[in-house]
C-alpha cells in the first residue's frame, strides 16, 4: 500500500489519498489507483511558507515511526521535513531512523539535521519516502519530478528509484501544483543499461498497454 498526501496552501488542508499499486500488462508496478480521499483542515491564517512548514511537520509526525528507513526528498518542503525529522530525533521522539537521500542537496540537509544516512541500493527496503513534486494530476495522481535543478543528473534517477521502491509515499505540494491535467515539459533521463524498460514505460504512458 502506498499513499500520497498533497498539501493545499490556499485551503490550508491536506488531501490524503490511499493508493494501491497495480501492475501493467508487462508485469511492472507502475499504476497507482486511489481508494479513498480524506481532508484534514489546518489553520487558515498561515502564510505559504508557514503552511508548507506545517505540512512538512505533519508528514513526519504522521507517517515516520521509530526504526524506519526513510527516503529523503529534494525541494523546499522536503528540506523543512528533513529539518523537523532531525529535531524529532534529537528530542528523542523518534529513534533508529535511517535516511536514504534522493540527491546531494537532501544529503546535505540530512547531515546538518544529524540524521543517520545510508546509500541507496536497488535492494534497499524503504519503509516511507517524502518528496516535492513539480505537479500531480487529479484522479490519476501521476506526478512529474525533475524540473527543479538538481546537483547532478544522476540524482533524478535515484529520486525516481527511491520513490518507486518506497512502501509508502507522500508528496508535499501547493494547491497550484495539483492539476486537472499535467502539461509542459517532462524530464526524461535514461540509463543505457535500462533504456528498454524506460522506453516501454514511456510507450505505456502515451499509448497505453497496446503492443
Amino acid at each position: 500500500m502506498a499513499s500520497i498526501a498533497s498539501y493545499s496552501s490556499l485551503s490550508k488542508g491536506f488531501l490524503l489519498h490511499s493508493l494501491t499499486p497495480q501492475l501493467n500488462s508487462r508485469g511492472r508496478r507502475k499504476i497507482f489507483r486511489p481508494n479513498f480521499v480524506r481532508i484534514m483542515p489546518t489553520r487558515s491564517c498561515l502564510d505559504d511558507t508557514s503552511s508548507l512548514l506545517q505540512a512538512a511537520k505533519y508528514t513526519v509526525d504522521t507517517y515516520v515511526k521509530s526504526g524506519m528507513v526513510v527516503g529523503l526528498g529534494s525541494g523546499h518542503a522536503s528540506g523543512m521535513a528533513i529539518q523537523h525529522l532531525g529535531r524529532q530525533l534529537r528530542h528523542g521522539n523518534l529513534k533508529d531512523i535511517v535516511g536514504i537521500p534522493m540527491s546531494v542537496a537532501s544529503a546535505s540537509e540530512a547531515a546538518k539535521a544529524g540524521i543517520p544516512m545510508d546509500t541507496y541500493q536497488s535492494s534497499s527496503q524503504i519503509d516511507f519516502a517524502f518528496d516535492d513534486a513539480d505537479g500531480v494530476e487529479e484522479g490519476t495522481f501521476v506526478s512529474i519530478i525533475g524540473r527543479r535543478k538538481l546537483q547532478s543528473e544522476e540524482s533524478i534517477i535515484q529520486e525516481k528509484s527511491i520513490l518507486n521502491d518506497a512502501n509508502k509515499l507522500v508528496f508535499i505540494i501547493e494547491e497550484n501544483q495539483y492539476k486537472g491535467h499535467l502539461e509542459g515539459s517532462i524530464p526524461v533521463l535514461i540509463q543505457s543499461l535500462n533504456w528498454l524498460a524506460i522506453a516501454e514505460e514511456i510507450d505505456d504512458m502515451f499509448l497505453g498497454d497496446a503492443e
